[in-house]
């Protein structure tokens, strides 16, 4: 039996997780190939709903990446508004009976290729232990939506 690979969805801040993840391909930091990056403008441009879609058209994490906190968004407060949708979404995922830990928010400038690398590794292992979505609709892969 082959072991779990989980799908990811990633929203990527095109300042700074965005240009961390090609940092860290430029750099031959490796890490898994679990992951489908959607580039955004910030991380404040995440909807909700974004999220939620993912997780129910076979996503088994969303991980969303954007600028330091407080202030290197180059929308001034795009960061902001992204940890607090984050924080209530973790809230609405866990009514749903959805494990929070599926949603990951971190900060990763353009700088850190080898940051990215990590986060998404240890992400990788997190959604491994976690096992398949529950959220998923059983007949739609996201391998189907690409």
């Amino acid at each position: 039996m082959s072991e779990f690979e989980p799908n990811i969805v990633c929203f990527a801040c095109n300042w700074c997780t965005y240009a961390g993840a090609d940092m860290a391909g430029t750099s031959k930091f490796q890490y898994p190939p679990n992951l489908k990056i959607v580039r955004v403008m910030c991380t404040g441009r995440v909807n909700p709903e974004f999220v939620l879609e993912a997780l129910k058209k076979g996503a088994d994490g969303v991980f969303i990446g954007g600028c330091h906190p407080p202030s290197d968004c180059h929308y001034v407060n795009g960061n902001l508004k992204a940890r607090n949708r984050v924080q209530i979404l973790k809230l609405l995922l866990t009514q749903l009976g959805v494990e929070p830990e599926r949603l990951r928010l971190e900060w990763i400038s353009a700088s850190e290729g080898e940051e990215f690398s990590r986060k998404v590794r240890e992400f990788v292992e997190e959604l491994k232990r976690l096992g398949p979505n529950p959220l998923k609709e059983s007949s739609t892969e996201l391998s189907e939506l690409e």
